[in-house]
């Protein structure tokens, strides 16, 4: 194979991987904004919160896979904290959306600062055995990218049988339509919104670990994604999960591709150029914006 082709080939496979991560904590985004209308800009530092709380767990002597449950369970709980103590009282004195972003801003600022508090702010990793990569057809694919792209496939697999096929799925859907018609059909409001923060909690953590995986657990690591997670979401169509994986293989892709011609720094000016693109030729996104 050429080598520039090769190296193409390289990069979109990466490219792959990162949407793949992408992708979990964007459903999470998408869901509490078409359920709760909150643009979350806490989301990523959840995320950062997920992957140290699975590198806790990991280096106790806990399995990795159990380390990412238990993050995963964990940062839920943080999140139905935050919903108890900041959101349920703002939605109850109907706060503006621009409340809601800089009060999310500010909560991510005390989460990232916490952690920095608590863990400090060099690198960890995770205690694994060094996997060698796997070779497909002169590619060096490394072995946790596929573990990646493998477990983000089954937990979008669960999230579309939760949505299409369970009470709380259809319940989910009809208060992303109309919350106030939800209620009057008999809807318990308050319980799809407890579960809007667990499914948007455990996919958002476990796309924490997952990046732990592929890259150096550290306190700004989500930080970093929460541009690429919301032009996820503008590309699929704002409260359209399967719009934001679409959109986030699409921002993975083009963030690793782009790497081929410019500096690997120009990386998130990418998936901003693509968002704002997005936002004046088609501002729906590529999908109807609705669960």
């Amino acid at each position: 194979m050429d080598e520039q082709l090769l190296r193409l080939t390289q990069l979109t496979v990466n490219g792959i991987a990162l949407g793949s991560i992408i992708a979990l904590a964007a459903v999470g985004l998408t869901l509490t904004y078409g359920i709760l209308r909150l643009s979350n800009f806490a989301h990523g530092d959840f995320m950062t919160l997920g992957a140290y709380l699975t590198w806790v767990a990991n280096r106790s002597g806990v399995n990795i896979w159990l380390a990412m449950i238990l993050g995963a369970g964990v940062t839920v709980l943080g999140m139905l904290l935050c919903e108890q103590l900041l959101w349920s009282p703002m939605r109850a004195i109907r706060a503006t959306s621009t409340t809601l972003i800089i009060m999310s801003i500010g909560l991510a600022l005390f989460i990232r600062n916490g952690i920095i508090l608590i863990w400090g702010g060099s690198n960890q990793s995770y205690n694994l055995p060094v996997a060698a990569a796997v070779d497909i057809l002169g590619i060096k694919v490394p072995f946790f990218d596929l573990i990646v792209v493998a477990l983000a496939f089954l937990a979008i697999l669960g999230l579309h049988f939760l949505l299409q096929n369970t009470k709380i799925g259809k319940a989910m859907r009809a208060v992303a339509d109309n919350v106030d018609l939800a209620r009057v059909s008999g809807i318990n409001v308050e319980r799809v919104v407890i579960w809007t923060w667990v499914i948007a909690g455990s996919l958002t953590a476990l796309g924490g670990g997952m990046l732990g995986l592929t890259e150096a657990v550290r306190p700004n690591m989500g930080w970093f994604l929460i541009l690429p997670m919301f032009a996820s979401v503008i590309l699929g169509g704002i409260g359209n999960p399967y719009g934001a994986i679409a959109g986030a293989l699409v921002i993975g892709v083009a963030q690793e591709v782009s790497t081929f011609l410019l500096p690997t720094e120009y990386k998130l000016a990418v998936a901003l150029f693509i968002m704002v693109l997005v936002l004046l030729v088609r501002p729906q996104g590529l999908f109807k914006g609705t669960l």
